[in-house]
């Protein structure tokens, strides 16, 4: 199931699940997991892209293994809110992805998600070698912590 809107995403969570939270690239997909009462985004890995078929398989093992509720898509909008080519290929990987898997989609605003996990790798004094390893699943716990904390505070009103 698809949910466009975080509020339905939440609403079709299944209770003390941990979440995924994706960010889709050309050429990898960061990935990054909560903990159960979804309070914690952690970093976990990154995958390289080869053909949707095994970038999905290796995501599903990822589901699996970790009893995952939900699925977090990074949705890389325009600076002006706009969506362009990039919103419409990971839209597209959603669509495919629901025919595989049975849990609920969403998507969260990943603006600058990547610059504030470049800034924090920075900060760590993190190699540019090691940041360029690293760089997309920390950008994904970004997307995921956003999305993690709004569903919190959904719960709260």
């Amino acid at each position: 199931m698809i949910c466009d809107a975080i509020e339905d995403f939440a609403a079709a969570l299944p209770p003390m699940r941990a979440l995924a939270g994706l960010d889709l690239g050309d050429k990898t997909i960061g990935v990054a997991v909560s903990d159960g009462l979804r309070s914690v985004a952690t970093p976990l890995e990154t995958i390289r892209r080869r053909k949707f078929g095994l970038d999905a398989a290796r995501l599903q093992e990822i589901l699996d293994k970790r009893a995952i509720g939900g699925l977090i898509l990074g949705l890389p909008r325009n600076m002006d809110g706009s969506e362009g080519p990039r919103c419409q290929s990971t839209r597209a990987f959603a669509r495919n992805f629901s025919r595989l898997w049975d849990g609920p989609i969403g998507f969260w605003d990943e603006r600058l998600s990547t610059v504030a996990a470049e800034r924090a790798l920075l900060e760590a004094d993190t190699s540019r070698k090691r940041r360029a390893e690293v760089i997309d699943h920390v950008a994904a716990s970004y997307i995921l912590q956003g999305a993690l904390d709004r569903i919190r505070h959904l719960g709260a009103t």
